[in-house]
C-alpha cells in the first residue's frame, strides 16, 4: 500500500511563545533523551535557579524538538505529566493538527529510520544544529486518519507484549542479584574483611605513542560488564597512558562505579585498553576468586557499599578511588567457600546468555514492526 508523503508543515504548526521566568515560582524543566527516547523531566527548580528569564512552555501533545541534539535523536512527545514545563529558546514546540494526524502516530514515526535519515542528513557534523524551517521540511507518509488509528492500535498491542517480556526479564534478574546476595551474605556469616584482604591496586601502564592503535574498552552500569569500543590512535588522544586489561582485572570507573560501572575482566578482552578513569585490581590469589568476583559485583548490594564512602549526588558525586574503595569492609566468605558457590552460579551465567539473545530480539522486534507499518505492511 501507497501513501502520499507530506511534509510536516502540513500537519505540524510551529510555536514560538515565551513567559517572563518569576523568581518565586517554582518550574517543572524538561528535557529530550537521545535516540528518540522520548520527552522526560529534568528537575524542577524555583525560578531564581533559572538563568535564562525568558522560557517557553510545553503543552501535552506537543512535538518537542532540541536544536542541538535533534540530530542525535533529541526529540519526542510531550507527556501529559509535563504540562506547563518550560524549556529554553534552545527548544523548538510544534502543535499537531489532529483532523489530519493522529499524535501517536507521528511518535511512532519518528522512531524510524526514514525519520532519522532526514534529520541526520542536515548539515556535516552532529552540532550542526537545526531549524524550524527544517522540522517543517522533513516528509512523512500520511494515510486517512482511521488507518492511522488502526496502525497505532496494531504497534501499541504489540509494543505492549514487548514491554511486558522486558519487565518479565527484568524481575528475573532483580531475582538473580537478590540470589547471589543472599548466598554470599549467608556464606560469609560473621567474617567481615577490608576488600584490600582481598584486592589489590595492580595497573599494567602502556605509554601511549603517536604511532600506536589501541583498541578501548568501556564499562557499563547498572552491572552491564564491559564493552569493546573503537580503537583510538595515538595522535586522537590526549592521555599520556592506558592501563591495559588482563583476565580476572576487576575493572572500576572511578566516575560511575558506585552505579555498578563495574566488571571483571573476560579473556576475550585482555591486552585491550581502558583510559586512566578506569581503575584495575587484580584477585589476592589466596584470599579470592575472580569469578566469584565477578557475579559479586554485578548486584545492586556491592554499587551501594561503593556508595558508602562518597559524597555528593549524580555527576556531582566524589569519585570512587582506590584510596576509598580498599579500607571499605565487607562480609567475605573464605576461598574455599567462594569456589563452592562459583560452581552454584554457574548456570546464571547460561541464564544471561539466553537472556542476551532475548533481549537482542526484543530490541529488533518493535523497529521491524514500525519499518513495516510505515511501508504499509502491517
Amino acid at each position: 500500500m501507497t501513501w502520499p508523503l507530506v511534509p510536516l508543515g502540513e500537519v505540524l504548526n510551529h510555536r514560538k511563545e515565551f513567559i517572563q521566568i518569576d523568581d518565586l515560582n517554582l518550574y517543572k524543566r524538561c528535557r529530550v533523551q537521545l535516540h528518540a527516547q522520548g520527552v522526560v523531566l529534568r528537575d524542577t527548580v524555583t525560578g531564581a535557579e533559572i538563568k535564562t528569564k525568558k522560557q517557553q512552555v510545553c503543552r501535552p501533545g506537543e512535538f518537542l524538538v532540541a536544536e542541538i541534539d535533534a540530530k542525535l535523536g533529541g526529540f519526542g512527545i510531550v507527556p501529559k505529566e509535563l504540562d506547563g514545563a518550560v524549556v529554553s529558546s534552545h527548544y523548538f514546540l510544534f502543535g499537531i493538527n489532529e483532523t489530519k494526524l493522529e499524535r501517536q502516530f507521528l511518535d511512532y514515526f519518528i522512531r524510524t529510520p526514514a525519520f532519522r535519515e532526514q534529520v541526520e542528513a542536515q548539515g556535516s557534523t552532529n552540532y550542526a544544529a537545526i531549524r524550524p524551517a527544517h522540522v517543517l521540511a522533513y516528509t512523512m507518509p500520511l494515510p486517512s486518519l482511521t488507518e492511522q488509528q488502526r496502525i497505532v492500535a496494531r504497534v501499541d498491542a504489540i509494543a505492549s507484549r514487548v514491554g511486558e517480556a522486558r519487565r518479565l526479564r527484568d524481575e528475573i534478574e532483580s531475582e538473580q542479584s537478590r540470589f547471589v546476595t543472599s548466598v554470599h551474605c549467608k556464606m560469609a556469616g560473621g567474617r567481615v574483611v577490608p576488600i584490600s584482604s582481598f584486592l589489590e591496586l595492580h595497573e599494567i601502564k602502556q605509554q601511549v605513542s603517536p604511532e600506536g592503535l589501541y583498541p578501548q574498552v568501556g564499562v557499563r552500569g547498572f552491572g552491564e560488564g564491559l564493552f569493546s569500543k573503537e580503537a583510538v590512535t595515538g595522535t586522537s588522544t590526549t592521555y599520556k597512558s592506558f592501563n591495559t586489561l588482563y583476565p580476572g582485572a576487576l575493572v572500576l570507573s572511578q566516575v560511575k562505579g558506585w552505579e555498578g560501572a563495574i566488571a571483571v575482566c573476560p579473556p576475550k578482552l585482555a591486552g585491550w585498553f581502558v583510559s586512566p578513569e578506569y581503575r584495575t585490581f587484580r584477585c589476592r590469589p589466596e584470599e579470592a576468586d575472580a569469578h566469584y568476583l565477578g557475579e559479586l559485583v554485578r548486584t545492586p548490594w556491592f554499587w551501594e557499599r561503593l556508595a558508602e564512602p562518597t559524597r555528593g549526588v549524580g555527576a556531582r558525586r566524589e569519585r570512587v578511588r582506590p584510596e576509598l574503595v580498599l579500607p571499605l569492609r565487607l562480609p567475605m566468605p573464605t576461598l574455599g567457600q567462594q569456589r563452592l558457590a562459583v560452581k552454584m552460579f554457574a548456570q546464571l551465567g547460561s541464564l544471561r546468555a539466553l537472556q542476551a539473545e532475548t533481549t537482542t530480539e526484543l530490541d529488533a522486534l518493535l523497529p521491524s514492526v514500525l519499518n513495516r507499518a510505515f511501508a504499509g505492511q502491517l
